[in-house]
């Protein structure tokens, strides 16, 4: 159990560096948020998945 924690916050740290370099890029580039929305949207999706996973598996743990 505590590999599949560790492993999920390593998911969620490089979900969010992801995160972090690719929505100021997709803002500022001219067609960006047209052509890339669905990317972000599922990206960001993801994200919120890995925190309630983390938080769970951190109840569980605990």
């Amino acid at each position: 159990m505590t590999i599949a924690f560790q492993l999920a916050v390593l998911a969620l740290i490089a979900t969010s560096s992801i995160l972090l370099i690719s929505v100021p890029v997709v803002f500022a580039s001219p067609d960006g948020w047209l052509s890339s929305k669905n990317v972000l949207f599922f990206v960001t999706s993801l994200w919120i998945e890995l925190v309630f996973l983390v938080a769970i598996l951190n109840s569980l743990i605990s």
